[in-house]
């Protein structure tokens, strides 16, 4: 097992092409690959309940099976545990996945699990040192495909290679000054799960950090959906945060909820702002 330390950040249309031509990438080489990817899961979701991801990898004529942990943290960024490894195929490795310490992988869960819905997505990557850290930026472009329906992918993950966490921030506000961009707490297999289902379940808010998770999960909802009803979520919930925290939390909470009341598209401004109300409240505490 390895331990995954990322920050995950959704783009703006724009975002692409801005952030290739940042200061800090646009001298340096990129990898490019193309992923294929199948997600699997019992009928009723088990592992989805369990925050867990299973999936199969299309990669330079190899198969890799992965499974990944429930997160830690909030506000994009998350820690979670990991397994990857080469498979034979063409279907899953059942016996290495029955070695596996997570409890939602029981015999019962195995025998029932089924693929569910796929991502395909090209990604460009890059390796820097930033504050001392050593750390990979990929940018993911393509889509989500489950029951006949579609969403974009369009992120960016920035995963702690060596080093301390505090350096994802300060990169990501690093290039926020240019890019259109913002945490996100949602990850592709959760949105899959989302567009299999027909629908997005908020986390509920209880206290500053749950509030601002909850916020960002409405935002990322909002994104695949357009649904008016999810950017009014996040709205609330900024709302609910800004009466929970101190100065500089209020003002951001309630500058963002402002920004939420009208169909205003996220700038660099706004990004800078989510990235340093939830840079203040990131949290080791599990996700809901």
């Amino acid at each position: 097992m390895s331990q995954e330390i990322e920050l995950k950040l959704a783009l703006g249309p724009e975002g692409p092409a801005a952030l290739r031509g940042h200061p800090l990438l646009r001298v340096l080489p990129a990898t490019v690959a193309e992923l294929g990817n199948t997600y699997y899961d019992t009928p009723e979701g088990e592992l989805e309940s369990a925050r867990m991801a299973l999936r199969l990898r299309r990669l330079d004529g190899r198969l890799l099976q992965t499974v990944k942990t429930r997160g830690e943290g909030g506000g994009g960024l998350s820690r979670r545990g990991e397994w990857e490894w080469e498979v034979p195929g063409p279907g899953l490795d059942l016996a290495g996945l029955a070695g596996l310490p997570p409890a939602a992988l029981g015999e019962a869960v195995l025998e029932r699990l089924e693929a569910r819905f796929t991502t395909d997505f090209r990604r460009e990557a890059w390796t820097l040192e930033h504050r001392g850290a050593r750390i990979e930026l990929a940018l993911d472009e393509g889509a989500i495909l489950a029951a006949g329906r579609r969403v974009a992918i369009r992120e960016l993950e920035l995963e702690l290679k060596a080093g301390e966490p505090a350096a994802l921030w300060s990169l990501a506000e690093a290039l926020a000054e240019r890019v259109a961009l913002r945490p996100s707490d949602t990850s592709k297999a959760a949105r899959g799960g989302a567009l299999l289902a027909g629908e997005w379940r908020l986390p509920e808010g209880n206290s500053a950090t749950a509030w601002l998770h909850r916020a960002v999960v409405a935002l990322d909802a909002h994104a695949d959906t357009g649904e008016p009803r999810l950017r009014e979520a996040a709205r609330e919930a900024f709302q609910r945060l800004a009466a929970l925290g101190d100065t500089e939390t209020r003002d951001d909470a309630r500058a963002l909820a402002a920004a939420l009341a009208d169909e205003t598209s996220p700038t660099p401004a706004l990004g800078r702002r989510l990235l340093r109300l939830s840079r203040r409240l990131s949290s080791a505490s599990p996700l809901a």
